[in-house]
This record gives structure tokens, C-alpha cells and sequence, in this order.
């Protein structure tokens, strides 16, 4: 039997010498290298995600918030609860634009309780309100990564099989108590397709870890405030849909702002079904969107229609969560000296001011997809009804999934 080579020991390998990395500018300062290694951290992420995967349109999501004791730390300035409802709100903004018709819902645990924020909803306001009143909440206890997560699974078991349910976690603590075992409950996320990410405040945790392995989600630890908003924006953008994910027929209403004059004789106000479940808002009014189904009265878009359950959106809404199924080829850098003509980026007119500049082959290609989605989709405007096909695979660019009634 051949014996096993001999491992070289930690003290006994070469140095790495990480700190010849890092030069000096002429002024002395590190900031030039600190910032090209992270300009470079993010453009292989953006190299690694670039290809054909089959992304979910529409997404529920649960963001958890650690509320424990281990909140009032000021490692996070003032300190980690005041530090992430903020980064929180910018979240929740970003989330909405690139994901308009998903939807989020926001559960916060301490003193091994966990209880509901906000209800799963497509409204970012409704979020941000609640995410500014929860700076007066007082940390105190432990939290339960259980009562959370099973309080998350019991909605989102209920919702379609074409959607992505996920699970955000921002866990402080490195602990967690428990009521029963988690690992069985880790089993039962996992047959119910929910996908579970988790960003620690503090340090890698074993449990967290099989949680999110087991259910196919991402597990970081930040390394400051910036760090932590990076890691929270990698959750905007839609996760790769599973293989055995359902597609199906998405029944869509986009219905048309109508404003009513007051000198019309024939124009009534009405109240807006927005509005049913809070005492705030705007009362009777004469102008907003109508559902072209049951004729029920909205003041903004998206939204599920209370009264018959159709989606309610605008053009504008389902181009952006397209957008995701087209991504722009992967650039290639150019030197500025190399330009001829005006300095001037062909988009948005904008000034070249860096040192490189992106260019690709293929960029007018990828300009005339999504200038033809754009056209399709707003074509549908002036119907009634718009079915979708969701989810949708990149490789398939076949414009049958989108499908207009007359």
C-alpha cells in the first residue's frame, strides 16, 4: 500500500505577499488601487452572470431583519439596526424598479419571536413607511431563524408555481433559538422550492450555511457599509429559475389613466380600492386607473385588482422586468486616446471622463432587442387583456411568448 504524501505545513508554504498589491499614487494615497480591485471584483461578476439562464419575472420575496440585541452594535455607524433599515430602504426602492411586478414582503425577529412587518405587497411606499418606523424599535433578546423562516414559508406555499419565492435574510446574531429542529424545516423549504439567501453582520454561522446550500440561495459576510450595500443589490436583479419551474399563461390588464373634467355634468368621484385598508390617502377623486375587467378604481400601478385578481400594470412596468432576459453582451475595454470624434457616450450623450471605455461588438444588436421589445410591449397598451408567458428562457428569443387578445 502506497503511503499518503506528506502535506507541507501553513508555516512552511511561500508568502503570498498580498501587500505588493497594493502602489501609491503620485499623491500617496492607496484610494487609485483600492478602486481598480474593486472595479475589477465587479466586472468578473458581471462576466460570470453574463450567459443564456432562464430568469423568473415575477418574484415574492421575504426580507427577514434581525431586530436581537446584537443589533445596537456600533461597528455599523450610529449602529447595524439604524445602518440597515437605511440600506434597506434603497433596497426596497432599487428592488421595485428593476422588479415591478414582484412583490416583498418584510419580517423582523427578536426574543425568539418573529412577526410580520408588512404583508407581501407590490407597493414600495407601503415598505419604506414601515421601514422608517421601525428605527425606534428596541433591540433586546435573541432571534429564531425557525419562527422566521416558517412564518415566511406558510405565504409564500401558497403562491403559484411560475413564481420565485425567496427568502432574505440579515442576521446579526451569531445565534439563534429555536423552538423545534431547523434542519427538518430546511427539508421542508427545500421541497416547497423556496430559495434562501442569507447576509451576516457578524460572522460565517454552520446553520446558515446548510440553509442556504440546501436550498440553492447565497451566503456573504459583509466587510463594511459599502459592502453591504453591494451585497444587498446583488438580490435586485432575478436569481436563475429552477429546471422544474412551471410556465404558464399570465392573464394581464393594462388599463388607461383617466382623468375627468369638473366642468364634465356626467363625471362622478369615486373612492379608490387602494385606499380600503388604510385610514390615509386621498379620498373621492376624479381621475386614476380603471380595471378593464370589473371597472374597479386604482391610483397607481402595478397592482392585483382586490375585486377580480388581475394584474394591473403599464408597459413601462413589463419592459423593465424584461430587460432582465436580454442582457448586453459582455464590453470590451478600449483606451479613450483610441477615440475619434467627440468624447461623448452615443446613449445618454454623457461625457467619457474614465480612462477606458466599454465598447462592443454586438452593442447596436442588442440595442435594436430590446428597442423591439419596447415597441411590442407598448403595442399592448391600447388592448384590454395581455397574457404573459412567464417564466422565459433567454435562449428561446422567440416573440410567440408574448401574446396580445384583440
Amino acid at each position: 500500500m502506497d503511503e499518503e504524501p506528506e502535506r507541507a505545513k501553513r508555516w512552511e508554504g511561500g508568502y503570498e505577499r498580498t501587500w505588493e498589491v497594493l502602489k501609491e499614487d503620485e499623491s500617496g494615497s492607496l484610494k487609485a488601487t483600492v478602486e481598480e480591485i474593486l472595479f475589477q471584483s465587479k466586472r468578473k461578476r458581471v462576466v460570470e452572470s453574463h450567459g443564456q439562464v432562464r430568469l423568473g419575472m415575477m418574484r415574492h420575496l421575504y426580507v427577514v431583519i434581525d431586530c436581537s440585541r446584537s443589533m445596537e452594535d456600533q461597528d455599523l455607524k450610529p449602529n447595524r439596526l439604524t445602518s440597515t433599515l437605511k440600506l434597506m430602504e434603497a433596497f426596497v426602492d432599487e428592488y421595485f424598479d428593476q422588479n415591478p411586478i414582484s412583490q416583498v414582503g418584510i419580517i423582523t425577529t427578536k426574543n425568539k419571536r418573529a412577526d410580520k412587518l408588512t404583508e407581501l405587497a407590490g407597493n414600495p411606499k407601503k415598505h419604506i413607511a414601515a421601514l422608517k418606523k421601525a428605527v425606534d424599535t428596541v433591540c433586546g433578546g435573541e432571534p429564531s431563524l425557525y419562527n422566521s423562516l416558517n412564518l415566511a414559508a406558510q405565504s409564500l406555499k401558497h403562491m403559484p408555481g411560475h413564481t420565485s419565492r425567496e427568502i432574505l435574510i440579515v442576521l446579526s446574531s451569531l445565534t439563534t433559538c429555536d423552538p423545534a429542529n431547523i434542519y427538518e424545516l430546511i427539508k421542508t423549504l427545500k421541497s416547497l422550492k423556496v430559495r434562501v439567501s442569507v447576509i451576516g453582520l457578524s460572522a460565517e454561522v454552520r446553520v446558515c450555511t446548510v440553509l442556504t446550500r440546501e436550498t440553492g440561495g447565497s451566503y456573504h459576510v459583509i466587510l463594511d457599509e459599502s459592502h453591504f450595500k453591494e451585497l444587498l443589490m446583488l438580490h435586485v436583479k432575478p436569481p436563475p429559475a429552477s429546471s422544474s419551474s412551471e410556465c404558464s399563461l399570465i392573464r394581464m390588464g393594462f388599463p388607461q389613466h383617466t382623468i375627468a373634467s369638473l366642468s364634465d355634468q356626467d363625471a362622478k368621484p369615486s373612492f379608490s380600492m387602494s385606499h380600503l385598508d388604510s385610514s390615509s390617502g386621498p379620498g373621492l377623486s376624479l381621475a386614476g386607473y380603471f380595471c378593464p375587467q370589473c371597472h374597479a378604481k386604482y391610483t397607481e400601478l402595478p397592482v392585483e385588482c382586490k375585486v377580480c385578481g388581475l394584474t394591473l400594470v403599464s408597459a413601462p412596468h413589463l419592459a423593465r422586468s424584461f430587460h432582465h432576459l436580454f442582457p448586453l453582451q459582455a464590453f470590451t475595454e478600449t483606451p479613450v486616446e483610441e477615440l475619434r470624434g467627440d468624447r461623448f457616450c452615443q446613449a445618454c450623450q454623457g461625457g467619457l471622463k474614465d480612462k477606458s471605455v466599454s465598447k462592443a461588438e454586438t452593442h447596436s444588436t442588442m440595442l435594436q432587442i430590446h428597442f423591439v421589445l419596447l415597441i411590442t410591449v407598448t403595442q399592448a397598451v391600447t388592448t384590454h387583456l395581455f397574457f404573459l408567458k412567464e417564466p422565459r428562457q433567454v435562449r428561446e428569443n422567440n416573440p410567440d411568448d408574448v401574446i396580445v387578445n384583440d
